[in-house]
């Protein structure tokens, strides 16, 4: 069998790709995985803000019409780039187990920024939350693959990114602080993959089975069930951190600001079901954030 996997063709992207591929084989040697790599609008405009080409869309939508139209048979996303949504006609049919879903900062620590330091990233998200601990610092746009960034760091004070990003680059040695996620609350999905097949295609759905973490899933369901509810993408200022107890209940974290610059609202839930938990989480939020000013 062979199983054709769409993925955008930076580095990061192609190891997630690679990952997948390797699950897949595990117990399966005969399974041929073939790479096709997608150019995505956010690809050919790496300096433009995200917000301003649509938002996370840019880097799904046309590695989704590849498996629709059927040139690829799965496609491999970074969750957290993974409208909230499901496009018609694909299915998310997997989710492997999830890497560190913490943000982390390159060029200093936190605490050691200086007094008014500028720190880069492309995310409100993470703008709004870091204002709320530390309201004198100023923000840059930061975009490009990982290795750009990098690049760039040495333009600020600090810079931001996912850690698992980092690890996953074997880059680790970049990162000067990883923040607890309780301090600084995640994208919805980070840290996760997502691997979409058509819906009506049972024999490949199957097979994408074989490598789902029910553990990881579930939280992912919740997070993504709380960013729809809100119908928000990576764009709106909002996070959403679920984890699992020991009695299996889900645990849900999450902020949300109504605007850039508005007042940070949070809360915390817990339940069984993820759907309902991230969807109640998503009401509270927006009516809490209403009453603010």
């Amino acid at each position: 069998m062979t199983l054709r996997v769409a993925t955008r063709g930076s580095a990061l992207a192609r190891w997630q790709a690679d990952h997948v591929a390797t699950l897949l084989r595990v117990g399966a040697p005969d399974v041929k995985v073939e790479a096709v790599v997608i150019e995505t609008l956010g690809d050919r405009r790496p300096h433009t803000p995200i917000s301003a080409m649509g938002g996370k869309g840019v880097f799904a939508k046309e590695v989704q019409a590849a498996v629709l139209d059927g040139r690829a048979d799965i496609a491999v996303h970074s969750a957290k780039d993974l409208p909230s949504v499901e496009l018609p006609g694909l299915v998310l049919a997997a989710v492997p187990e999830r890497g560190d879903p913490r943000d982390a900062l390159v060029g200093s620590t936190l605490g050691d920024l200086p007094e008014g330091a500028t720190v880069a990233t492309g995310s409100n998200r993470r703008r709004v939350q870091l204002a709320g601990l530390r309201p004198d610092l100023a923000f840059a746009e930061l975009r490009g693959n990982m290795h750009t960034r990098l690049e760039k760091a040495a333009g600020f004070d600090a810079i931001v990114v996912a850690a698992v990003a980092l690890e996953r680059l074997g880059l680790s040695d970049r990162i000067t602080e990883v923040i607890d996620a309780e301090v600084l609350v995640p994208q919805a999905g980070q840290g996760a993959l997502a691997v979409e097949c058509r819906s009506d295609d049972e024999a490949t759905r199957q097979w994408l089975a074989r490598i789902e973490h029910p553990a990881s899933r579930r939280c992912v369901d919740a997070e993504r069930a709380f960013l729809a509810e809100l119908g928000g993408d990576c764009e709106l200022p909002a996070g959403a951190h679920a984890t699992i107890g020991p009695d299996g209940r889900l645990h849900l974290a999450a902020v949300l600001a109504p605007r850039p610059g508005g007042l940070l609202v949070r809360h915390e839930a817990e339940g069984v079901d993820p759907v309902a938990l991230g969807r109640d989480t998503g009401r509270h939020l927006k009516a809490a954030a209403h009453r603010r000013p």
